[in-house]
C-alpha cells in the first residue's frame, strides 16, 4: 500500500495472533508476529531508527523493515523488535509475497525469527522493546474475513483518505505449525489456535486505538467452542483528509458463519452504537453496544492488566504519541445477540469468549 506520497510518509503491516500449547507443559500461551514497514522511500541499506535522539533532534523521520513478535502472558508479557534497512525487504502484492531479511510471509505461511540480547535492549531505547529469543513457521489458512468496505475501496486508497486504513483478510485464521519463545517449543493447531491476522497502514494512528477479536466462543453456561463464531472490533477515531470524524467503531460478529455487522458507514442499515473503554487497576475493559436495522449485540471483555504490555510504535514522522497503548491475548468476556423484531429486540443467544485479542489506548505527548 506504500505507494506515492505513503511511500515517504506511510506505514504498512501485517499481523498475527494465535495460541499454541506448550510441548513441555502443555500449558496455552497466546503469541503475535508482525511484519512492519515505514516510510520505504527514504531508506537504504541500514534501517533508520525515529527514536534515536540524534534523529529526532534533527528531524529525522525513520524508514526501515521491521519483525515484531512476542507474547502475552501474566506477569511475562515482552514485544521483541528486529529493524533492517529496506534494502533488506521484498515485497510482491499479488499473490502476496513478503521477505524481511530471511523471514518471510505469504497468503499461506509465514517463517522468521527475532531476537534481543538483555543488554542491547537495555542500551537501546530506541529498539522501544524486550529481550528475548521468537521463532515461528506456521502454515495459515483464511477462513473468515471481514471487509470494512467502500472506506477502503480503491478510490479512497487512491486518495490517502483515510489517516488509518483497516483490512481483516483473516478474521478467523487456522494456523498449524510451532513457536519458539527462549528454547521452549509450542505446538500451533488449526482447531484451538484462535487465530487472526489482519493489515493496517496510512499516515498515522487513530486515537483513541479500540481493538477487541475473539476467535473462542461458547454458549454461556459451556459446551464445546463454536464453529465459524468470531468478533473483531476497531477503531475508534477516523480522520478522513485530515478532520476527525464522531468516535465510532466498525464491529463484526459471524454467528456460525453468519455475517452481522455494525458499519457505521453503511448509513442504509441504520447502524447505531455507544462504547465505554477504560483502564482499570487491575484490567482494561470493553463495554460495547452495537446495533442495524436487523441485530444487536452486548459486548463486555476484559483483560488482565498484569498479561498485558504497553505496545509500541513510532509513527513516519519519527513520533512516539501512544505511550499507554495496552496490548493483550487473554481477554475475556460475554456477548449476547439480539434480533430485531416489531416490538424491539429478542435474543439470539449468549456467549462466553476467551483468548481474545485486544488493545486500549490514547495519545500521551
Amino acid at each position: 500500500m506504500l505507494e506515492g506520497g505513503l511511500a515517504r510518509r506511510g506505514y504498512d503491516w501485517w499481523w498475527h495472533s494465535l495460541v499454541g500449547r506448550s510441548r513441555r507443559t502443555g500449558h496455552e500461551q497466546p503469541f503475535f508476529i508482525e511484519y512492519y514497514v515505514v516510510n520505504p522511500a527514504l531508506g537504504g541499506a541500514e534501517p533508520v531508527l525515529g527514536q534515536l535522539p540524534e534523529n529526532r533532534s534533527r528531524g529525522v523521520r525513520p524508514s526501515y523493515a521491521m519483525l515484531k513478535a512476542g507474547t502475552w502472558a501474566p506477569k511475562a508479557a515482552r514485544q521483541i523488535h528486529n529493524f533492517f534497512g529496506i534494502q533488506k525487504l521484498q515485497v510482491r502484492s499479488s499473490p502476496l509475497a513478503v521477505r524481511i531479511g530471511e523471514a518471510t510471509l505469504s497468503e499461506t505461511g509465514l517463517e522468521g525469527s527475532v531476537s534481543v540480547l538483555p543488554e542491547a535492549a537495555a542500551a537501546h531505547p530506541e529498539f522501544m522493546c524486550d529481550a528475548g529469543r521468537m521463532s515461528w513457521k506456521l502454515e495459515a489458512e483464511k477462513v473468515l474475513h471481514y471487509d470494512v468496505g467502500f472506506g477502503a475501496s480503491a478510490p479512497f486508497r487512491a486518495a490517502h483518505a483515510f489517516q488509518m486504513f483497516w483490512h481483516v483478510e483473516g478474521m478467523l485464521t487456522r494456523y498449524r505449525g510451532t513457536v519458539e519463545l527462549d528454547g521452549e517449543e509450542f505446538q500451533v493447531e488449526p482447531e484451538t489456535c484462535c487465530g487472526y491476522q489482519d493489515k493496517n497502514w496510512g499516515t498515522d494512528y487513530t486515537s483513541p486505538w479500540v481493538w477487541l477479536s475473539c476467535n473462542r466462543f461458547k454458549r454461556r453456561g459451556g459446551g464445546e467452542t463454536l464453529k465459524l463464531t468470531s468478533l473483531d472490533v476497531g477503531g475508534a477515531q477516523p480522520v478522513l483528509f485530515g478532520r476527525a470524524l464522531k468516535r465510532r467503531l466498525l464491529v463484526a460478529f459471524f454467528h456460525e458463519g453468519t455475517l452481522h455487522e455494525f458499519n457505521f458507514s453503511k448509513i442504509w442499515t441504520r447502524p447505531g452504537q455507544r462504547f465505554d473503554c477504560r483502564v482499570e487497576p487491575d484490567a482494561v475493559c470493553w463495554k460495547i453496544e452495537a446495533w442495524n436495522s436487523t441485530a444487536k449485540v452486548v459486548i463486555d471483555f476484559r483483560c488482565p492488566r498484569e498479561s498485558m504490555l504497553k505496545v509500541n510504535y513510532e509513527n513516519p514522522d519519527g513520533e512516539k504519541r501512544h505511550h499507554d497503548l495496552w496490548n493483550g491475548g487473554c481477554g475475556e468476556g460475554t456477548l449476547d445477540l439480539y434480533r430485531r423484531t416489531a416490538s424491539g429486540f429478542e435474543l439470539v443467544g449468549s456467549f462466553d469468549g476467551e483468548r481474545a485479542g485486544c488493545e486500549y489506548g490514547e495519545e500521551t505527548r
